[in-house]
């Protein structure tokens, strides 16, 4: 499944969308989104995150030339999404999170559909292949309006793929589904990466995100907050805690660790060392030493470190000027 042009697994270096001084506003004033800049590396997953109203769908609906920029210009696949809008646009499959297609059609005669409206040859083997892949081929006869919700999304699935587009945009894919649909998307999407398809996804579900993504882009109030590779921004704002549950309380800490990242419990019980990502793990051992000097000992520990969920939270409320 997917192109069926070459395409290689590794991420190349060249983006395969760019979006540059993206402006849009809406009539009476409303500035969806401002100067966004982004560029998308071919084969990568990405994931939009942002608060409802930051501008997710509207940058989507841009890129695939849905909706008209105020200002700026995208290139998708190496097309100019205005100038060349349907080489641009056969080379996206769109997600979105509504179904509006004829309710009495069969499930096969809209992806048929969908895949000439394209301009594409027959293939009902590949569209076969789709549909058991998102295990609608024994609905393959029923009418759309007979679909199960969670049917209707897997359907959206298969007739943004019936084209074999080069880049994939799912928009919210798992709101209102099950578990199970929610496992059998996630595991198309890894196929999908596999064979050079670029994913861009916005979802709810952070820790989709944190699963799925190499990149994350972080929107708010129209405007672009981030876009870091993940495991490096991660690593550079999260936050990593130790908890060493104390066996004998405290009334306070001695003046000499005040310097130290530490908190102590209203019970005087439990000492909270708080470090960032970047803290090499000797200083720990700097820490354990210098409570052991303090007759200070600790009959259990535990560590935990921040989700991609709480960086969002911080960097969301950062963009607001909300101290964290």
């Amino acid at each position: 499944m997917g192109p069926t042009s070459s395409h290689t697994t590794t991420v190349r270096s060249e983006p395969i969308i760019s979006v540059h001084g993206v402006h849009k506003t809406y009539a009476g004033g409303f500035q969806a989104l401002r100067n966004i800049d982004l560029d998308i590396r071919r084969g990568e997953i990405f994931a939009l995150l942002g608060p409802n109203g930051a501008g997710k769908t509207t940058l989507i609906g841009i890129i695939c030339g849905i909706v008209n920029p105020t200002s700026g210009s995208v290139v998708a696949a190496g097309y100019d999404i205005r100038k060349h809008y349907r080489a641009a646009r056969a080379a996206i499959g769109l997600v979105p999170q509504e179904l509006h297609t004829d309710a009495f059609e069969s499930v096969w005669a809209t992806v048929r559909f969908s895949r000439g409206l394209f301009g594409k040859p027959p293939n009902p083997d590949y569209l076969e292949k789709i549909l058991r892949a998102l295990s609608l081929w024994e609905k393959r006869d029923a009418k759309i309006m007979a679909l199960s919700g969670g049917m209707k999304r897997r359907l959206l699935i298969a007739k943004a793929l019936s084209h074999e587009p080069e880049i994939l945009f799912l928009d919210e894919p798992s709101a209102g589904v099950d578990v199970e649909l929610r496992h059998d998307m996630w595991r198309l999407v890894r196929e999908l990466r596999e064979q050079g398809t670029t994913i861009i996804l916005t979802t709810h579900y952070i820790e989709e995100a944190e699963d799925m993504a190499d990149r994350i882009g972080v929107i708010n109030k129209g405007q672009l907050v981030v876009v870091e590779d993940k495991t490096a921004l991660m690593r550079k704002l999260g936050k990593k805690e130790l908890a060493l549950t104390l066996r004998q309380p405290l009334t306070e800490l001695p003046a000499e660790l005040h310097a130290w990242p530490l908190n102590l419990s209203g019970d005087g019980q439990t000492l909270v060392y708080t470090f960032d990502s970047q803290t090499e793990e000797s200083g720990i051992a700097e820490l354990l030493r210098a409570l052991n000097q303090h007759g200070i000992d600790f009959k259990d520990l535990r560590s935990s470190e921040s989700s991609l969920e709480d960086i969002f939270v911080s960097l969301v409320q950062q963009a607001q000027g909300v101290k964290p």
